[in-house]
């Protein structure tokens, strides 16, 4: 850092809002020379990531001859879907006769890695990623591919638990990007008849868009009740976790690390919430966003501190400088609030519900919250 930026004086900067000063931030980071800025705030992040990109183009260029074994006799532009028996045995010759193309090797590494340390078989698991980039079947399950799902819970444990010990016990739901899981969420948490118009939802402010806008639509008309961030720490103080106690609150909204604040909760903060909620409100909803949960040394969700409550969304979005891909997943624990929750309905719900999912399954009283979620993000 420059001199010139340790003098700057800081504190003049105090009172200004989160959003205004982001703003400042940017500014003091551009004065220092010979540095690249990389600002992953609001919008799209100003960098992104070219290795698996790579890796995704030389995918792209194996699947495409997959595909036209079937029909080579056709002379090109025709293929067909490739069957995936001996494709591990090609995929190495092609490896080899690309050995220099950026991002062979990387998948190379990535189908070692689900082999060694997920114990995936190789064939299976290739196919399923030729199959995809090819994109002509519907996925199946919809809800995300077997395989890609392994590797993604991998990921998610990572990144969401911290020093904490990390579990596989949860099921993902792929989506759109992250504001597609948030809208799901609300979606789905009506239609199933766990929110209801004019409940109160807790938003851990100042927040991000669209969770001052969603509640507000005209379909829901929930009330907000505010917990505000202590604008020194950035941290939740207890006198407005207590607000929780409010058995009135049928949801808590967090974003984490928050977000114009761009601090993560404490240890202190969590195990606040996790207490009152384990203590008092073990019927509490929680929608957790940790989009920026990859940006924090020893990160930790409330999908790890409260896994029974806690819903999470995750978009690969500022991370990978991947926004306009649209790249999401929302993450709900096998044992969780949800599925109890609509266990414990009255016979008169169950009985409309049924008549909403049956054409899903004979037994709809037996789909999982998060499979719920699949289905209403596609109207049924």
């Amino acid at each position: 850092m420059t001199t010139e930026t340790k003098t700057i004086d800081f504190s003049k900067f105090a009172d200004l809002s989160p959003f205004e000063l982001k703003d400042k931030l940017i500014e003091v980071a551009q004065t220092v020379p010979d540095r690249t800025l990389l600002d992953a705030g609001r919008g799209n992040p100003n960098f992104l990531a070219t290795l698996p990109r790579r890796a995704f183009l030389r995918l792209g260029d194996f699947a495409l001859e997959e595909s036209e074994r079937t029909y080579s006799y056709l002379n090109g532009g025709f293929g067909g879907i490739p069957d995936g028996y001996g494709i591990v045995e090609r995929f190495d010759t092609f490896a080899k006769q690309h050995a220099n193309a950026e991002g062979v090797q990387f998948l190379q590494k990535a189908l070692s890695y689900t082999k060694d340390r997920l114990g995936i078989d190789k064939d299976i698991f290739l196919n399923e990623l030729v199959n995809a980039f090819l994109g002509c079947n519907y996925p199946v399950p919809d809800r995300m591919l077997t395989n890609i799902e392994q590797v993604v819970k991998q990921y998610i444990g990572q990144e969401m638990y911290g020093k904490l010990p990390m579990t596989n016990d949860f099921d993902l739901f792929a989506t759109e990007g992250g504001t597609a899981s948030m809208t799901y969420s609300f979606q789905s948490m009506f239609n199933n008849g766990l929110l209801k118009k004019g409940d109160k939802i807790a938003l851990i402010t100042p927040i991000f868009t669209p969770y001052l806008e969603i509640p507000e639509l005209a379909e829901y008309e929930l009330e907000i009740v505010e917990l505000r961030l202590d604008e020194v720490t950035w941290q939740l103080p207890k006198s407005e976790i207590a607000k929780l106690e409010d058995t009135d609150i049928k949801l808590l909204c967090v974003v984490n690390p928050a977000n114009p604040a761009s601090v993560k909760m404490s240890d202190e903060t969590l195990d606040n919430i996790a207490e009152l909620v384990e203590t008092k409100r073990k019927d509490l909803f929680i929608i957790t966003d940790d989009v920026y949960g990859t940006f924090a040394d020893d990160f930790v969700s409330l999908f790890a501190k409260c896994p029974y409550n806690t819903l999470c969304v995750y978009s690969f979005s500022k991370y990978f400088g991947a926004t306009g891909w649209r790249l999401g997943v929302i993450g709900i624990q096998h044992d969780n609030v949800f599925d109890d929750a609509l266990r414990m309905q009255s016979e008169e719900q169950k009985l409309l519900l049924d008549e909403r999912y049956k054409t899903l399954t004979p037994e709809p009283r037996t789909i999982k919250f998060i499979d719920r979620m699949v289905a209403e993000s596609r109207g049924v």
